[in-house]
């Protein structure tokens, strides 16, 4: 299984895309411009407190109020708003926490007013982008993403991936951590990081403690609304959190870019660097045939080589997706064997259609009919398991009493759209156009009042005065 990374640069940003075995499976599109991405650090201002919903209103700049929770304030809220409290007095003099008294975890079960107030400074991070109508979400909860780790300031907990199964591994890990971590900072070692020895998970950590600095410098002056510390962009992130061993080639049509790129994958992977590639072309995307899958994947109806077929509605509440089996030659059996096979086959295109749009929240789909229980789960557990490397949290729950799964995905940014057909400037994409009988009558009736005006034009010149003034009041 080959895994290539394309990023395509053009003078609004860049294009990236991620192919395994010539198949596009990721897409993400950098906007140099755009601001409010997950990660992004600002320093807030306290709009309104809603004790209803337990949840408070932050200014941080955007057109609309961003949504702060108290279930996202984080266990160390306290001695977070103590900290900034402390650095905007000029009362600290170190960014590290070393010295730094932590103060008690706040109650998980509190209430928003006990720690939120109007007009209170915040320092907070997106962890949702504006989607829609809806400002950003927030959360209290500091956390500084590097390639191996994740830097929790004023916590003291070290955390594994899940995905990291060696027990051996784990306590190596956990030993070696505890060893080298900063005074009250917590650490989330991620999956990559299974295997890496000392020496770079050491320098990846220094890294993000150098951010830490940096946050901290820039909120000594910081203003209202003020961005305090920016999440890296978005090539480098994808490179951050995509860039594994099995990745074969990086192939970049902008020369000091792929040097950075190339400067980057030395840094954390020397034995990686020849993948990085230069490309003379100025659409990567067109070279790469990505164009001709993003028609294909991006349309309302996605077609499969089998001859099946997807129908994708996005609603206000929800994604639909409607599977059928079309022209599909079934080979089996029975209509339940060719049922399953087919729903088996749609089910591992959903799941790179979720991730390749970055569909979330409520999604519903409806496979074609099957009896037989076995089956169904079958189905399910295929289905999880082409999600299980998708990043994004999702819950998947067996097919309802009418054949329907239903899926929850975690939204975070708003949904790729790329839009390949527009509405037909006839029927305005109903499908239908007006009957030729209304269309006749129209013509006849259009025809009989021309005749009328030229009669009266007529009586207008060669009749009666009467005519003629009867004429001007008329059409005139």
């Amino acid at each position: 299984m080959s895994v290539e990374l394309i990023i395509n640069a053009s003078e609004k940003g860049s294009d990236i895309a991620v192919l395994r075995d010539n198949k596009l499976i990721e897409l993400h599109k950098e906007n140099t411009s755009k601001e409010y991405k997950v990660g992004d650090i600002y320093l807030g201002k306290v709009r309104k407190v809603l004790p209803s919903l337990n949840a408070a209103f932050v200014n941080v700049g955007y057109e609309k109020d961003a949504f702060l929770h108290y279930h996202d304030l984080g266990p160390q809220h306290s001695s977070l708003k103590d900290y900034v409290k402390k650095t905007q007095a000029k009362k600290l003099t170190k960014s590290d926490l070393k010295s730094f008294k932590c103060l008690p975890d706040i109650d998980k079960h509190g209430k928003i007013k006990d720690q939120l107030a109007s007009g209170q400074l915040a320092l907070v991070q997106v962890v949702k982008e504006p989607i829609s109508t809806k400002g950003p979400r927030l959360t209290s909860e500091i956390t500084l993403a590097g390639r191996f780790v994740v830097l929790v300031p004023f916590s003291n907990k070290i955390s594994i991936s899940t995905r990291i199964t060696d027990e051996e591994d784990r306590k190596r890990l956990k030993n070696l951590m505890r060893s080298i971590k900063p005074a009250n900072c917590g650490i989330i070692l991620r999956t990559v990081a299974q295997g890496k020895k000392v020496a770079e998970l050491h320098t990846d950590l220094a890294d993000l403690i150098s951010r830490w600095e940096t946050l901290f410098q820039n909120l000594k002056n910081a203003k209202p609304a003020d961005k305090v510390l920016g999440e890296l962009d978005r090539r480098s992130t994808v490179l951050r959190d995509l860039l594994t061993p099995e990745h074969e080639a990086i192939h970049m049509n902008d020369k000091d870019m792929a040097a950075e790129v190339k400067a980057y994958v030395k840094s954390i992977s020397p034995e990686k660097e020849g993948i990085v590639k230069l490309v003379k072309s100025n659409d990567l995307f067109e070279k790469f045939g990505i164009h001709r899958q993003i028609k294909a994947s991006f349309g309302k109806q996605v077609m499969l080589k089998s001859g099946a077929y997807l129908i994708v509605e996005h609603t206000e509440a929800m994604h639909v997706i409607d599977v059928n089996s079309g022209n599909r030659k079934g080979g089996v059996k029975s209509q339940e064997e060719n049922a399953l096979t087919t729903n088996l086959e749609c089910a591992e295109e959903i799941a790179r259609i979720l991730k390749l749009r970055d569909m979330g929240g409520i999604i519903c789909v409806d496979f074609i009919d099957m009896q037989k229980r076995e089956n169904q789960k079958k189905l399910v557990d295929s289905f999880k398991e082409f999600m299980k490397d998708d990043k994004a949290k999702h819950n998947i729950l067996a097919p309802s009493r009418f054949g329907v799964v239903e899926i929850t995905r975690q939204r975070v940014r708003p949904e790729t759209d790329i839009t390949t057909t527009e509405l037909c400037p006839s029927c305005k994409g109903s499908g239908k156009i007006e009957a030729s009988v209304l269309i006749t009558d129209e013509i006849e009736r259009s025809l009989a009042a021309l005749q009328s005006i030229g009669k009266n034009y007529l009586a207008y010149h060669v009749g009666s005065s009467n005519a003629r003034s009867l004429f001007k009041k008329r059409y005139v």
